[in-house]
């Protein structure tokens, strides 16, 4: 069984195929797409995203003025709307894309959120934080992403304190007919045409089918936070399954 979550953590769907790392590649393509993403997840998911998110920030209502890191914060999202209804009096927000955080920190300053929220550029698997610092570490739609999936899960472990919770939201794979193979075919055909007439990128759109075909969703990811250490894991499926929200504890 550990070889087979290792093999699943370890597969490299990368968005260009290039010589570059995965990355690398990935810091580029969200550089390119940065200035489109916001406007793309909003046309492309029908507005859908903003209630995962919520619903996903719900989960740390109870906690106490915690400190939070959003990991792979992008634009800002889900930092934004954790320092509207959290009691949080800091938030730090990192990701690798420069581009991604300077549409980031005008929103933030646009929102008045200065004071709270934080940004850093770094990576998931080298994170620049002590160990036992955050009492919550969110992940929207990043882990996919990541260059050494265990790598990172077990930086954000670390970078945990005992008892700090993990919330992670990201894509998954309907299982039943006909929304599986209706799925698919949205992601597979008509959304890598949709970014091509936006953002004038439409492998980064074709890789978010590939990511999310490869990623170890539902169960198997569940698995993979037990064998690395944490706690109490559990998978919530979203809108018949294409997104699935996984809240572990350190």
């Amino acid at each position: 069984m550990q070889q087979n979550l290792s093999t699943l953590a370890d597969q490299k769907v990368t968005p260009y195929n290039d010589v570059d790392s995965k990355r690398e590649q990935v810091e580029n393509m969200f550089d390119n797409i940065a200035p489109y993403y916001d406007l793309l997840n909003k046309v492309l998911s029908l507005g859908i995203d903003k209630r995962w998110r919520t619903k996903s920030i719900s989960l740390l209502k109870d906690l106490e003025k915690p400190h939070i890191l959003d990991v792979a914060t992008g634009t800002c999202d889900v930092a934004l709307e954790m320092a509207k209804k959290l009691n949080s009096p800091t938030i730090v927000g990192l990701d690798i894309s420069a581009k991604m955080l300077e549409v980031g920190q005008k929103k933030i300053t646009k929102a008045g959120y200065d004071e709270i929220i934080s940004l850093q550029q770094g990576e998931s698997e080298n994170l620049p934080f002590d160990d036992n610092t955050f009492d919550a570490i969110t992940v929207a739609f990043g882990v996919r992403n990541f260059d050494n999936l265990n790598k990172g899960l077990s930086e954000m472990q670390r970078v945990l304190k005992p008892g700090g919770q993990l919330v992670v939201l990201e894509f998954s794979r309907p299982t039943v007919f006909p929304l599986k193979q209706g799925f698919n075919f949205y992601f597979k055909n008509i959304l890598p045409q949709i970014g091509k007439l936006t953002s004038k990128d439409p492998k980064a759109y074709q890789y978010l089918y590939e990511s999310v075909q490869a990623f170890p969703s539902g169960e198997e990811f569940v698995s993979i936070l037990d064998t690395l250490g944490y706690k109490k894991s559990t998978c919530t499926a979203l809108t018949v399954g294409i997104c699935s929200i996984y809240h572990s504890k350190k």
